[in-house]
């Protein structure tokens, strides 16, 4: 359990920190916010929070104090220039950059706070702002596991998923951008999908309601990432017996698919690609002797 007298700050009120800071308010160690609106400020210190006049002022009395500011530069701002956190933050302080930075910015910073007894953690985070409001956001921590357990119950007040990324400080960021990955690339997939049902003559809206209803039930694509490896499946392992069926039906489906938009005139270069590349995705490429 942590101290009582454990006491938050939290830096940058935008669409994604507001909702993260105006759940932290509610910690009974209290909360700190900077921000440079002072109408961001004002609706997390309904909530709770006290206003910090400088980065400084916050970072003087804080604990653990979180990061969600817009990219890189201004992470090394608010972390390391002048009149930065770490010009007034005590030995024993936790920084966690909930902000989308290159990995390498996240070491970089974390050996500077390191010099000075500050350990930084990044800690980006999945969920948007409707999980941001709803205490709902995936927060994925890559630094000492030590930290990691110390941000555990404050955090737990804005986010029912914290994931220990691994040891390194990096490795959280690692792991949002693969998240990140899958998510945008699914877009443009979804795309490609509406446009063939759109030339086919179906509803958009209507199909986009069943692939909701359906992804609830299944998983959609994060149902198949329960392996701890993308290596090839041995054929004694479950594993087998579960994605041979679906790299059967995926490249039938897929097949029937690419067929449709030929018939209807529509380019479909991602269903392409996932038709050459899914068994061997899936780890259970073709055996002899069976139809491709």
């Amino acid at each position: 359990m942590s101290a009582p007298t454990l006491r938050l700050g939290y830096v940058g009120l935008g669409n994604i920190g507001g909702p993260m800071a105006g759940s932290l308010a509610t910690w009974h160690g209290g909360l700190s916010v900077f921000d440079l609106s002072d109408d961001a400020i004002a609706k997390v210190v309904e909530k709770g929070a006290t206003r910090a006049g400088s980065l400084a002022e916050l970072a003087a009395s804080a604990d653990i104090i979180g990061i969600c500011v817009l990219n890189d530069e201004q992470v090394r701002t608010v972390v390391a220039g002048d009149g930065g956190l770490l010009s007034a933050a005590r030995e024993g302080t936790i920084i966690t950059v909930h902000s989308t930075i290159s990995p390498e910015t996240a070491v970089e910073l974390a050996e500077t706070c390191a010099a000075q007894g500050v350990t930084l953690l990044d800690a980006p985070i999945s969920g948007g702002a409707g999980g941001a409001a709803e205490g709902r956001l995936a927060v994925m921590v890559g630094g000492p596991r030590e930290a990691y357990e110390r941000i555990k119950e404050p955090f737990a007040l804005t986010s029912d998923m914290l994931v220990h990324a691994g040891d390194e400080v990096g490795a959280g960021t690692r792991m949002k951008l693969a998240r990140n990955l899958l998510h945008f690339v699914s877009f443009t997939a979804t795309a490609e999908a509406a446009r063939l049902a759109e030339a086919a003559g179906i509803d958009i809206t209507k199909l986009g309601k069943v692939v909701r209803h359906t992804d609830a039930i299944t998983g959609g694509a994060g149902s198949i990432m329960l392996r701890d490896t993308t290596a090839p499946i041995a054929e004694d392992d479950f594993w087998y017996g579960i994605f041979t069926p679906v790299r059967t039906l995926g490249e039938k489906d897929l097949t029937l698919a690419l067929e449709l938009g030929a018939h209807l005139g529509v380019d479909l270069p991602l269903a392409e690609l996932a038709r050459r590349d899914l068994a061997a995705a899936l780890g259970v490429p073709h055996t002899e002797g069976e139809d491709q």
